[in-house]
């Protein structure tokens, strides 16, 4: 063979040997990038520029908590209860209860008996809470009924393990709106320690027992990673502080000591209110509503129903759409001067006066404190007194009926509690409301579960009619709703 054959084939070989090694190396790489896959070998879509890792981690994250976001499935509800007074009871429970669907416990002190069984289907399965004389003479506690609902939280976790991301402790005589728990919960990391609840309503309740716990009538919520902890330190603790008398109190310092505080929750609400609550759920606070508890000690929310059909009837408004439930929406009828605010799922006010958002937001004190407190500050919050005036009382209407229309709206409609019947405000042009006697209000299907600001509406009314339509809106973007 010659040399220029020779030169040849050594140049050959040198080609085919430097292109291998790229070869080879370009396979290692690309099979040992944690981005590919097999599916992605194989796919001509993804013959595009990758994203840097992070913003694939960013997207591998984001999908994950998509598929797999917290549903009511993850939820343990642990009720306290006694056997003696789930006889009138047990209808605000099964208000809301989904059987076969809520998972959670019912925890009597004693066996039901009479005309308590058979066990309805419609109330969650009960169980009898450990011996608690046993328990008081381990701990020397000083107050078995403390013992008892503190040492509950630790009965209900052992339960149920599997699968289970919050346990949500409460009390029988309070109505929880899951879905809306369920849409706040899936914002937080189960895995992380939380500790949520609410404060009392009553300033006083904070001060005498504590500003920083969850008052658990309403439900107080623990991620399970915080249950659990609490509960493997549950002796440990009742004996720590067996001197406490005060459940709420004791479970707060017990969680204290594991390093969480509490995270308050607005639309937990313990109720610690006596009366006449329409003022307050007529201007509920802009947030989700979670729980009402303490139905025994108001008047029915409702003064057509008693107690156990109130809560039927709200949860009924609840069942089209919990995100919307008691949120307040203000809007005006300019030409007649006359201001509309809308407690979504329970009432309507009108006034004869156009009225600013800023005035209306504040509860008109229709309530009572609850204990008797002769001098302010009674409240956690901001109140206005019930008035005489025509130009600042409100023509009240509760809710009546709900419906789905044809047009994929949600067609909830108010009528009058009472005849107003003190005159006109004539000072805003003699434009009286008396004759109105049902509000038709109009909401779009969809929830609205992040409420960064009020929805908006609009007023349809025909001159001497005795309906007036209110159409639901997002608010423009500078929108005052004055």
């Amino acid at each position: 063979m010659s040399k220029i054959d020779n030169s040849a084939v050594l140049s050959i070989c040198k080609t085919v040997l430097v292109c291998g090694l790229v070869l080879y190396v370009g396979t290692i790489i690309y099979f040992n990038d944690s981005k590919c896959s097999s599916s992605d070998f194989f796919s001509p879509l993804k013959l595009t520029i990758s994203p840097s890792n992070s913003q694939t981690n960013t997207l591998l994250s984001n999908d994950a908590k998509t598929n797999n976001a917290t549903n009511i499935s993850h939820l343990l509800f642990g009720l306290l209860g006694s056997e003696k007074a789930w006889h009138h009871r047990k209808s605000y429970v099964e208000s809301w209860w989904r059987p076969n669907i809520t998972k959670g416990y019912l925890l009597l002190d004693f066996p039901p008996k009479g005309d308590l069984l058979p066990w309805s289907i419609n109330s969650p399965p009960y169980k009898i809470s450990d011996d608690v004389p046993k328990l008081v003479e381990e701990t020397k506690h000083v107050d078995p009924t403390v013992l008892r609902l503190v040492h509950g939280i630790m009965e209900v976790f052992r339960e149920e393990h599997e699968g289970l991301r919050w346990l949500v402790m409460g009390d029988d005589d309070s109505v929880f709106f899951v879905d809306n728990m369920v849409d706040i919960l899936a914002q937080y990391d189960h895995t992380k320690y939380y500790y949520f609840g609410g404060h009392s309503e009553f300033i006083l309740s904070n001060y005498w027992y504590s500003f920083n716990q969850g008052f658990g009538g309403a439900g107080f919520i623990l991620s399970y990673p915080l249950a659990k902890a609490l509960a493997n330190n549950m002796m440990s603790c009742l004996k720590r502080y067996a001197h406490l008398k005060a459940a709420d109190r004791t479970t707060m310092t017990c969680i204290a000591d594991i390093g969480v505080n509490l995270s308050p929750l607005q639309g937990i609400h313990q109720i610690d209110l006596r009366g006449d609550l329409s003022g307050f759920l007529s201007s509920h606070p802009k947030s989700l509503l979670m729980s009402l508890h303490h139905f025994d000690m108001v008047e029915p929310i409702f003064p057509s129903l008693d107690r156990a059909h109130s809560g039927f009837h709200l949860l009924n408004a609840a069942n089209y759409d919990q995100s919307r439930m008691l949120q307040q929406t203000i809007c005006h009828k300019r030409s007649n001067n006359w201001t509309f605010s809308v407690s979504w799922g329970y009432s309507a006010h009108i006034y004869e006066k156009i009225m600013p958002r800023s005035w209306i937001q504040n509860p008109i004190e229709t309530f009572k404190t609850w204990n008797k407190s002769p001098n302010p500050p009674h409240y956690m919050f901001d109140v206005r007194s019930p008035s005489l005036d025509p130009c600042e009382a409100p023509h009240v209407f509760f809710f009546k009926s709900v419906e789905k229309t044809p047009r994929n709206e949600i067609l909830t409609t108010y009528t009058r509690g009472w005849p107003r019947g003190i005159g006109a405000c004539l000072s805003s042009g003699n434009y009286s409301a008396e004759y109105v006697s049902e509000i038709h209000v109009y909401s779009p299907a969809t929830k609205r579960i992040e409420i960064d600001r009020c929805e908006c509406c609009d007023v349809i009314h025909e001159a001497g009619s005795n309906k007036a339509e209110i159409k639901y809106r997002e608010c423009l973007m500078d929108e005052i709703i004055a």
